[in-house]
């Protein structure tokens, strides 16, 4: 009896042992399930082969700054710009060196992207045969399956009447003027080895021993011939662009004038320029995002000429009509600023910049950088007489924020060729041979 109980008593504690050890093994298990669960989820401990090929296939599409303009990073637009928005088509007349002319239009540019806008590009390079006056000829082929062009911002000398041929009848006029004393001094700067006037003051300054602009105002009759063609610049080069006689005051300057603040919704101040965004963003309905901007195609510090008052006062006389046309621009953009309302305008101006600061902060690794030191994605054109600054883009961003960075600071003949090539499948002609 006593060794019967001693055996159940033994068979029992067995039972129960193996009980318990079956418990824990089923516990350590689950444990170890969870561990390499999250193992895997953290770190990515999944086999070599796996993790290298999702790696060669990010690769093949996150190169941060290819050369080739025509496979640009992927930039997702947020749930709201994904729908087309009924914008309005839009023209805008890029003024030569008006300190915010190529920053409009990357504005514009990535604004057409995004939204599968269809461009009325030239049909040679990257101008409307400039500078002669535009001709609808000038423009390229409508593409197939679209019906309009919503888009016109590549450099032109504006005849109204011919851009009215090729945009849409709604289309919203916009360009930018800036203070003539500074344009003059930055196309001096910017085309003196290409306008044939300042070309050879800079061949005589070199044999007196002065600066090229200094020799160009004492005796710019002397320099400058009307007839030639390429001189449109070398006087009163706002007016030249807008496509008036930029040679002297005549009789039809009023009228012409009252043509033109008729025609144009908006004149944009480069000296105002965050004010000018605001109400272009009003104008078109757009947002922040839309207009957050970093400033594109200028000059390095040294390609830069201080001028005193003397040659200001020199600067001003020879450009008297640019003069007039930007004092009664500047007087009719602060009545549409003051339509808008003034404070509101304040407001909206602080809300834009500190937005715009933010995206620069994430965008911009550095600023004012040399062209030797840029990719070539995002290196500027250079001229023989001055030098292009650029940026360089942050890294380990994500995709689709690299691809708003670098659309943002890309140069305009990067990011003409990227849209002209999305648009037509083929690279831009050159320009015919004489």
């Amino acid at each position: 009896m006593g060794l019967r109980w001693l055996w159940r008593h033994r068979v029992s504690a067995l039972l129960l042992v193996l009980a318990l050890v079956l418990l824990l093994t089923l516990l350590a298990t689950r444990s170890l399930h969870l561990i390499r669960c999250f193992s895997y989820r953290t770190y990515d401990l999944r086999p070599t082969a796996d993790r290298r090929n999702q790696r060669r296939a990010a690769e093949k599409h996150t190169s941060p700054l290819t050369p080739n303009t025509h496979q640009l990073p992927k930039h997702r637009p947020t749930a709201r710009a994904e729908r087309r928005r009924a914008h309005p088509p839009v023209v805008f007349l890029k003024t030569h060196r008006t300190g915010s002319s190529s920053t409009v239009q990357n504005i514009l540019f990535r604004l057409g992207e995004r939204e599968r806008a269809t461009f009325a590009f030239p049909s040679h390079t990257y101008q409307f045969n400039y500078p002669d006056r535009f001709r609808a000829a000038f423009v390229d082929e409508l593409p197939e399956g679209s019906s309009q062009f919503d888009l016109l911002c590549s450099h032109m000398r504006l005849d109204l009447r011919e851009v009215r041929k090729v945009m849409p009848q709604n289309a919203v006029f916009i360009t930018v003027l800036r203070d003539p004393i500074k344009t003059f001094e930055s196309v001096f700067g910017y085309y003196t080895s290409t306008v044939p006037a300042f070309l050879t003051a800079h061949r005589a300054a070199a044999i007196e021993g002065k600066s090229a602009l200094s020799v160009f105002l004492d005796s710019p009759e002397i320099f400058w011939d009307p007839k030639e063609p390429g001189n449109g610049l070398a006087k009163n080069p706002m007016s030249f662009d807008m496509g008036f006689n930029n040679q002297k005051w005549n009789g039809s300057w009023p009228e012409d004038l009252e043509q033109l603040e008729e025609a144009f919704h908006l004149v944009m101040i480069a000296e105002h320029f965050d004010e000018s965004l605001v109400l272009l963003g009003a104008l078109l309905g757009l947002e922040h995002e839309d207009l957050a901007y970093l400033r594109l195609n200028v000059r390095a510090g040294n390609s830069v000429t201080d001028l005193d008052e003397n040659m200001q006062a020199k600067v001003r006389s020879w450009n008297v009509l640019d003069t007039l046309l930007y004092d009664f621009f500047v007087q009719v953009f602060w009545e549409k600023a003051s339509q808008f309302g003034m404070e509101r305008l304040k407001v909206e101006v602080e809300r834009l910049r500190a937005f715009t600061e933010d995206v620069r902060r994430k965008c911009v690794s550095r600023a004012e950088v040399p062209p030797g030191e840029l990719e070539d994605l995002l290196r500027p054109w250079q001229t023989e007489t001055a030098t292009i600054v650029g940026y360089e883009v942050q890294g380990n961003l994500l995709l689709q924020d690299q691809g708003f960075c670098i659309r943002m600071m890309l140069p305009e003949l990067q990011y003409h060729s990227h849209l002209y090539f999305k648009q037509y499948g083929r690279d831009m002609r050159a320009a015919p041979a004489d």
